[in-house]
This record gives structure tokens, sequence and C-alpha cells, in this order.
């Protein structure tokens, strides 16, 4: 496919999702987190590409959280979004400090980051004025999570695509949910997007679980090329009365 396809493929699928689950409404001013990533740089330019014909009026605000690692170009993120017609936001935070100070032994690095992430990410929002904050979490994100909850947690959980923020003021919206990752990584591609790395200093350890989930995810895609869009349809699909959860014995 060329860029203009491979777009107008994830300009669908992202306009399916924002109508399925009413993620954007008139009025919105969105938050959308940049992390310099592939699937970040898709989400903005896709979210500017629907605002242009959208029935609403929408606002768009990138912003980048630095984290603070000692690698991570916030500066190269901002000019890549000026190049490209944006006014960048980088919000600067001390997470590498909190988290080398109070990640207890046995924690997850990646879960802890996150949060601190997302507590920037709202007192951004919040300065700012946007009642919505935007992820770039695509359809193979949902998938993995799902399958990481219920081989090492022992739960059946995933991402929603619309969720009121621990905050209680902020909405988070998850616009990609059913576009898929190489469709993504082919497009950020073709577009000349740079990728920039997150710098997380535990990034290999922390994603060894994911790693393997992808790879089993490929090993079944082999025989099976619809295994992800089963299993993203499962999600929207839940059988409650027959589950285990005592908590659902009504159903």
């Amino acid at each position: 496919m060329t860029e203009q396809q491979l777009l107008r493929r994830i300009k669908r699928k992202t306009g399916e999702a924002i109508g399925a689950f009413n993620l954007i409404e008139d009025g919105d001013r969105i938050l959308v987190a940049v992390s310099g990533g592939k699937d970040s740089w898709a989400l903005l330019h896709v979210l500017r590409e629907l605002c242009r014909r959208a029935p609403v009026n929408y606002q768009l605000v990138p912003v980048t959280i630095d984290p603070g690692f000692a690698d991570f170009d916030s500066a190269a993120v901002a000019a890549c979004l000026r190049a490209h017609g944006f006014e960048p936001v980088v919000e600067k935070s001390n997470c590498a400090e909190i988290i080398a100070s109070h990640l207890r032994p046995g924690s997850s690095y990646c879960a802890f980051c996150a949060r601190l992430r997302r507590g920037a990410l709202y007192s951004c929002a919040s300065r700012l004025g946007c009642n919505k904050i935007a992820l770039g979490h695509h359809l193979d994100d949902h998938i993995e999570t799902l399958l990481l909850n219920l081989f090492f947690s022992g739960a059946i959980a995933a991402m929603s695509p619309k969720l009121a923020a621990d905050n209680g003021i902020h909405t988070v919206i998850r616009p990609l949910v059913y576009v898929e990752e190489e469709l993504i990584r082919e497009w950020v591609v073709m577009k000349g997007l740079p990728q920039i790395d997150c710098a997380c200093p535990q990034k290999s350890a922390s994603d060894q679980q994911r790693q393997q989930i992808k790879q089993l995810l490929a090993t079944m895609s082999a025989t099976n090329p619809h295994i992800k869009n089963s299993l993203i349809k499962a999600l929207g699909n839940v059988q409650a009365r027959h589950l285990l959860d005592k908590r659902l014995k009504d159903f």
C-alpha cells in the first residue's frame, strides 16, 4: 500500500472506534500524549486529519512528558512537532529520580513509570484546560495486555477505549484501539517520521513478558491470520454467566 492508502485505512479504523465509543465530542480540548514513538505520531496526525472533516469541533494539544532519563531527546520530539505544524508542549518531570528512590524490590519498573507519567499528564491537562487525554495504544496493545493479564496476573482485563481518569476530572481515550500495529509501523516509515526511544534504562528487562506474548501471537497468526481480530472482538463480547467470578453470579 502507498502512504495515502495506509493513512486512509488508519483513519477509517480510528473513525470507527471514535464513533463506536463516542470518544470525541463537540468542544473537546484533547491533550495528545506524544512520546516520540510511532504510535503517538500516528495518533496525532490521524486525529488532525479527522478533525478537518469532523462533524464536531475539537482541539488538539500535543504534550511530551520528559521523564528525566538521561538519553531521552525531548528537544528532537519538539522539533519534529514544529516541522509538522504543531505547537509542542514539553513537560519536564522527575520520574527517573522518583523511580530510583521509591521503587520497591520486585515491583514493576514500567508500571511505576507509567503511573508517574499519567499523573504528569493529568496535571498538564488541568493547566492547559484539556478535558480529555488521548493515548496511542493500538489493537495489538489491547490484545497483548489481555493475554498478559490472563497468563501472569490471573485476571480477564485489558484496556478500555474510554475511561474516566483516576482524578475524576479527565477522560482517557484510546482512538487507535482498532488499528493494527503493523499498519502504524508501515505508515510512520513511509511518512519519514523519527522514532525517538523513551530511553528507559530498564526497557529490555521489563519488556520480556510482552515480547513473549508478541511471539505467541505471531506464531498463531501464521496459521490463523484472523486471530487478532477474533481477540479484539472477544473483548466486546463478554459472556459473563460463563465465567467464575462470584461477583457476576446474578447474571
